[in-house]
């Protein structure tokens, strides 16, 4: 199309394209085969890519995705090349999970690792550091699970699929609370322990008489908070 073709006033242009009217009725059709193949497809490569998928998943369906655009809307382009590429992209994925399924070292490369953040009501920063994940997102997390303080938790995870699995611990400690700082009402509700303080960086709870100048789980100083139970 040349530069001179282009005018804002062609709304038949704008709307329609220059394509011809039964081409409406090809796209159609178009769109029944496509949605059959990737209706196919998905089912083939297992219930996951109907729920909550990895990273295998996730890009094995932007490619499905990417495949059918072109022949979707350009006349020219036939459709045979989805059948091509939906076989090849669940060639790959049924390979890949075969070999997952039997191989550990290769699932944690293919699927990624599951990492513990939390241990016992306390933070465990090098788990955090390699998910990239910050406290403000953990503590997110933590109080859209009815969690008001670390001393709840006993066991928190980041799945390798990007969900979160928390264990609550059965019977509830002193821990560093996770509310916003400047929710003072809500945190002046919560019963603080007067005989124990949480280190504000990683929430380790130790004697208040005992208190130490650095935390000896972050070895930050002077880093110490309330405890709440």
């Amino acid at each position: 199309m040349e530069k001179q073709d282009i005018q804002l006033s062609d709304l038949p242009r704008i709307l329609f394209g220059e394509v011809p009217g039964i081409f409406y009725v090809e796209v159609i059709f178009r769109i029944a085969i496509i949605y059959l193949v990737l209706m196919g497809s998905m089912r083939l490569m297992g219930k996951r890519m109907a729920s909550q998928i990895g990273r295998n998943e996730m890009a094995a369906m932007v490619s499905l995705a990417a495949a059918i655009g072109v022949p979707l809307q350009d006349p020219s382009r036939g459709i045979l090349p989805i059948f091509v590429i939906a076989f090849v992209v669940m060639l790959f994925q049924s390979v890949i999970a075969a070999r997952a399924a039997t191989d550990q070292r290769f699932e944690r490369i293919s699927q990624g690792n599951v990492e513990l953040l939390i241990t016992d009501g306390v933070l465990n920063l090098e788990g955090m550091k390699k998910s990239r994940l910050s406290r403000g997102r953990l503590f997110a997390q933590l109080r859209a699970s009815q969690i008001t303080h670390l001393g709840m938790v006993s066991r928190l995870f980041l799945e390798a699929n990007g969900t979160f699995s928390l264990k609550p611990n059965p019977e509830p400690t002193a821990g560093l609370p996770v509310i916003p700082s400047w929710d003072k009402d809500f945190l002046a509700t919560m019963e603080t322990d007067s005989e124990q303080v949480a280190c504000g960086h990683c929430g380790k709870v130790v004697a208040k008489k005992e208190q130490p100048l650095t935390c000896a789980s972050c070895h930050r100083a002077n880093e110490w908070s309330i405890a709440v139970k």
